[in-house]
């Protein structure tokens, strides 16, 4: 199949409130709801040059030739899902993301860096949203630059520096924006690892690092309670989070607190601390890792 290389604005539409809908209506009206807010996401796409590559239960994925091209069918979907009456009372909302880069595409679908970063903005949308990335507002129109305005940063995976995140403005009244406070800069982190003699930073340079008994680990762990890819450490803005994905759980001692097993579980570091391997430390004290947490 050939693929083809080329700039593309991705965009992620996704009905907001779909499971709540789901179990109120039942399964055939929820569908069938659903199934109209998609098509006025489709028919927007239509107008304003672009295609639809896919739906996935409720949530589409469609291309467009420009940034501006996709920020017109972002507004226009939004402005049809909210003329649209309630069904029994609740309505239905959209979350909008977007985003202007590298695509390639092949057999019918989209793939590459910027549907990674499409997909990731609209996961940071609430419903009547339209979110967008620093990049995409540079190429943007200048009139239609005028209607974003930065919201916040989030971090993406595989991407070492947080990524500015933008409201695109598609009410044609400024009554209908909810007003922002100012806005709160998240403060540079970083995260101090040792383990033994061996020290590792977690910060804007390194967002991920691995920790278990197979060799490939950047922590690798020497305790047979371990797991071969035990649990991972990563960095969200300007926290930092353990995710444990072992079979015997990671147990976490935050200074002066009682110790905390995880079983699949996922914990936002804080302080200083130590974790466990498969096992609590009192069991058996000899490898840990310990962590301090600073800006």
């Amino acid at each position: 199949m050939p693929t083809t290389s080329a700039d593309l604005a991705v965009l992620f539409a996704d009905v907001s409130g779909s499971t709540r809908l789901y179990e109120s209506l039942g399964d055939e009206r929820a569908l069938a709801a659903i199934g109209r807010c998609l098509a006025l996401v489709r028919g927007a796409c239509e107008s304003h040059a672009g295609r639809v590559i896919k739906t996935i239960g409720d949530e589409a994925m469609s291309v467009f030739p420009t940034a501006d091209d996709a920020a017109q069918a972002a507004a226009d979907m939004q402005q049809l899902t909210t003329a649209e009456p309630p069904v029994e009372s609740q309505r239905l909302t959209l979350r909008v993301g977007f985003h202007f880069g590298p695509a390639l595409e092949t057999g019918g679908d989209v793939f590459g860096d910027s549907v990674n970063i499409a997909a990731r903005l609209v996961g940071v949308a609430h419903g009547t949203q339209v979110i967008t990335s620093a990049a995409t507002v540079s190429a943007l129109s200048p009139w239609l630059r005028t209607r974003a305005r930065e919201v916040t940063a989030v971090t993406v995976k595989g991407k070492l520096r947080d990524l500015t995140v933008f409201e695109l403005v598609w009410q044609d009244s400024t009554a209908d924006l909810t007003t922002l406070a100012t806005r709160v800069f998240a403060t540079a982190a970083q995260l101090r690892i040792l383990h033994g003699e061996r020290q590792f930073m977690l910060g804007e340079g390194k967002a991920v690092i691995t920790l278990g008994r197979d060799p490939q680990n950047d922590v690798v762990v020497a305790d047979r309670l371990a797991s071969r890819m035990h649990a991972h450490i990563e960095r969200r803005r300007d926290r930092f989070v353990l995710v444990d994905h072992s079979s015997n759980g990671t147990f976490l001692t935050i200074a002066g607190e009682p110790e905390t097993p995880l079983r699949r579980e996922e914990f936002i570091l804080r302080g200083a601390g130590r974790i466990s391997f498969g096992h609590a430390y009192a069991r058996d004290p000899s490898e840990t890792v310990e962590f301090f947490c600073g800006g």
